[in-house]
């Protein structure tokens, strides 16, 4: 303790007075003295506009200004200068007891913490004497007023005449070399900057475990500019000061130069000055962690986690916002574009504590009739913009793609802004996805979002971010609002018309086979959902339909897409609630692929993606063409009930129909304990329903699946059957089936059913196999749903097998209709007993047509 006294003993001979040594701990949520908008932080360099100025027409005018900004640098530079002083204040007793036996900080720690900071005070004590001594000179031929006066005009005292004196004395003086040397040198702030978080963090730790620290770490004080007083400050607030310098020197920077007249001789330097500042702010930027933490309070700091663009739902209304995500609340702002040369604001709309916030991932909401046939008639009329200004391009594709893009806005700026338009609107109203917060309070918003998968990763980076939290300060959200600009790491909307790359991406139909999943850790129902990117002309998404609960799923399902500009694949593995939990679908996992054109090919590649512990294996194959204009009517789906079974398969691409697959599949996750499943009848208007959902959509007919009673289910798959208008078992094979069913040896019997069924069509084929097994697994459980094989040969057979239509006119056999009834029901029942029955094939096989092995794709 004695060594502690000391060191207080020191400042205080410095004439800084150290507070509160008997005092016990402050409240740790006692904010740090800086504001949050001053913070290092992203810039865009091209929008550093200070405050709106007056258009200044004459060179006098501007030179007024000029001596004003650099009056103000002046002044600023010397508050900078006493902070830096107090910074260092302590560094020699710290430095002193880091050799005693009760050190404060060791040796290793204080060269740390004060690491480069001798060096920044001597580059800004050289800068400030050269700034000061040049701005003295011009003190004979220029009074007072004239510098620091309100306006841009002569003071009231001055004459004509002096006032070309001081415009003369204006253009003698020269600052650029100073601002040039201190560019130079910014390396010294590069290491400062490397070494910034080491050095909060050794601060940190001290302050909370020793008393000695944390005193002389919260009681320095510094004088704050000519008039002498004095502000308290924080250790770690004097060291976050050269940070917020770079960026402030970058903002003088651009306005010095903008008040600087061409004709001047500090004109090409003072850009050369500013081309280097800004280059320097860049690169920190990108790597730099730092520069996006804002301190809130000590022991506590608020740092932006994520941001982007998304759809705000409020009072049926649609707006795209920027949402900024902190490590304790959701920030939801209106981007306020500003005019050229002016710099972009944001506007508050709420907030969210994360405190308690509790997120849903709603159902997939429902277009109404007229905001489907507006958005596409958005696409179509992007579709031809788009094609027209690929024409314009033809001319400048050769160009690098900076150069191309410049060239193609020059010719062609009112179709590309009208596009850009077009696009954000489609971005608005297009997204389906909901995801819900409910906030404790009462509050609750909802984010609509057009991509799973961007939708997951929202809820992911706030999911951890709620785990975690404990508290939240209540934010001084105008401040908050107002650094969005600094701090935002997402400047523009995700408009491919801006962003696109024409020799990256793919035009014309991308084929997505998605076959199997292997690595769940417990048997469950999942599904797959596949999205691409692109311009949104065409549809970008589609899912499987949900497997039974099994640890290695399986669903050879074919998808094709219309893909325009299309970048990269995202595939995502989802999991469904079993029969009776509460909770919601959720993402197991995910991944994003590249799409290389160069790669894919016109016949099947088979790979497997590795999404962490779970791997799902697909096939890719795409052909480039032109695509056709988007319907101005959103394109209506085929009938597939009452259709042939054939054509149904071979639209779908399929060797069992989606809606076959899909109600089995539903019934195996949720109906296999129903009571008399396939027996008892389900409410009329919920068949009807799904047949009309099937008919229209598949995707709204595999979402009302999920929802309604399983024996509609069960209903709908028997109509399915019922409805065909030749039966699965070809009537032709009606008398064959008769007559094998009389055979006495059984041997005999059974190859002479097993050759009939392998006469029929190959989709009739598997349909049937697939049905088969799956009511042996219905009976399996016949202990609780009370359905032996009996019952449900009984429930199928008048479906599946029916006797030849009798024809007037024609003669031929009489077959009693009792008799008719037992054969049906005999045929199903028949292979239901069967105990060498073939496994169906569901899809066409993906990976006969290439030779080529599988690849992994770690993700």
């Amino acid at each position: 303790m004695e060594v502690f006294m000391e060191a207080v003993d020191y400042l205080e001979s410095q004439h800084i007075p150290v507070e509160g040594v008997s005092e016990p701990s402050p409240d740790p949520l006692q904010e740090d003295v800086f504001p949050e908008v001053d913070v290092f932080s992203p810039l865009q360099t091209e929008s550093m506009d200070l405050p709106d100025t007056p258009v200044l027409r004459t060179p006098e005018e501007m030179l007024d200004r000029r001596l004003m900004v650099l009056k103000t640098m002046l002044d600023s530079e010397k508050i900078y200068l006493n902070e830096l002083e107090r910074l260092l204040t302590p560094m020699k007793a710290l430095k002193a007891t880091a050799g005693t036996s009760q050190p404060v900080l060791s040796s290793q720690q204080v060269q740390t913490v004060f690491y480069q900071v001798p060096e920044l005070r001597d580059l800004h004590r050289d800068f400030y004497t050269g700034l000061r001594d040049r701005l003295g000179s011009l003190e004979p031929q220029a009074h007072p007023e004239t510098v620091q006066g309100p306006g841009p005009g002569p003071g009231p005292g001055l004459g004509l005449g002096e006032g070309k004196e001081q415009s003369q004395s204006g253009y003698q003086l020269t600052v650029g070399d100073l601002f040039l040397k201190i560019v130079s040198q910014l390396v010294v702030y590069r290491g400062f900057i490397d070494n910034y978080e080491s050095a909060v963090e050794i601060v940190r730790r001290c302050t909370q475990t020793d008393q000695r620290f944390r005193i002389l770490a919260e009681s320095m004080m510094s004088h704050n500019g000519s008039d002498r007083s004095k502000t308290k400050y924080t250790f770690e607030a004097l060291l976050y000061k050269p940070l917020d310098r770079v960026t402030k020197t970058t903002l003088v920077l651009h306005d010095l130069l903008k008040h600087t007249p061409q004709q001047h001789s500090d004109h090409p330097v003072l850009q050369e000055v500013l081309r280097l500042s800004r280059s320097f702010l860049s690169g920190v930027n990108e790597g730099s962690q730092c520069k996006r933490e804002v301190t809130l309070s000590r022991g506590m700091r608020r740092q932006l986690m994520r941001d982007g663009f998304v759809v705000d739902v409020y009072e049926g209304g649609r707006n795209l916002r920027h949402l900024f995500l902190y490590t304790d609340l959701l920030l939801c702002t209106k981007l306020k574009g500003g005019a050229q040369g002016k710099q972009a604001q944001y506007r508050f709309c709420w907030y969210l504590p994360l405190a308690g916030l509790k997120l849903r991932w709603g159902p997939e909401m429902e277009r109404t009739t007229d905001t489907h046939h507006r958005i596409h008639a958005m696409r179509a009329k992007m579709y031809l913009l788009r094609h027209e200004l690929r024409q314009t391009m033809k001319p400048v594709l050769q160009k690098p793609v900076l150069q191309k893009c410049l060239a193609a806005r020059a010719i062609e700026r009112s179709r590309w802004k009208k596009m850009e338009q077009l696009e954000l609107m489609i971005l608005t109203h297009s997204p389906l996805l909901p995801l819900e917060l409910h906030s404790p309070s009462g509050k609750n918003h909802t984010l609509m979002m057009s991509s799973l998968y961007e939708l997951e990763e929202w809820r992911e980076a706030i999911h951890r971010l709620t785990g975690d939290n404990i508290e939240m300060v209540p934010p001084d959200l105008l401040t908050l609002t107002s650094s969005c600009v600094k701090l935002r790491m997402t400047q523009q909307p995700p408009l491919h018309s801006i962003l696109l790359d024409e020799e990256q991406s793919l035009c014309g139909t991308l084929s997505v086979a998605v076959h199997s999943a292997c690595g769940l850790q417990q048997p469950a129902s999942v599904y797959v959902c596949v999205e691409v990117d692109g311009f949104e002309f065409y549809e970008r998404h589609a899912q499987t339909h949900s497997s039974v609960s099994s640890l290695s799923p399986h669903w050879d399902q074919e998808f094709s897409f219309q893909v325009d500009g299309a970048q990269n694949l995202r595939v995502l593995c989802v999991l469904q609630p079993e029969e009776g939990e509460s909770c919601e679908d959720r993402v197991v996992c995910k991944t994003s692929i590249q799409l290389d054109p160069g790669h894919l090919q016109k016949r099947w590649r088979r790979q497997t993606l590795s999404l962490g512990q779970v791997e799902v294996t697909l096939s890719l194959k795409y052909c480039p063409h032109p695509l056709d204009p988007p319907c101005l009517a959103p394109a209506q789906q085929q009938s597939i009930f009452c259709m042939p079974i054939g054509a149904v398969a071979q639209q779908e691409g399929v060797l069992v129909p989606h809606v076959v697959r899909f109600c089995v599949e539903e019934v195996e996750r949720r109906g296999l304990e129903e009571v008399g499943i396939y027996r008892l009848s389900a409410a009329t208007s919920d068949i009807t329903n799904l047949k009309t959902a099937f008919n229209t959509s598949l995707r709204e007919a595999v979402s009302r699946l999920r929802c309604v009673d399983v024996n509609a289910v069960s209903g709908i798959l028997k109509l399915y059957f019922r409805e065909l208008p030749e039966p699965l078992i070809p009537t032709e094979l009606f008398q064959s089936f008769t007559k094998a069913l009389d055979i006495p040896d059984l041997s005999s019997r059974s190859v002479t059913m097993l050759s009939l069924l392998q006469s029929c069509p190959s989709v009739n084929q598997n349909t049937f196999l697939f049905l088969l097994h799956h009511l042996r697994r219905v009976s399996d459980r016949q202990d609780v749903n009370k359905m032996p094989l009996m019952n449900l040969a009984t429930v199928f057979g008048p479906s599946l097998v029916r006797p030849p239509v009798a024809v007037l006119g024609q003669c031929g056999p009489t077959v009693d209709i009792s008799q008719e009834v037992v054969v049906q029901v005999q045929v199903v029942y028949f292979y239901l007993q069967c105990d060498n029955l073939p496994e169906a094939q569901t899809c066409i096989p993906h990976d006969t047509e290439t030779t080529e092995e599988d690849e992994t794709t770690n993700i």
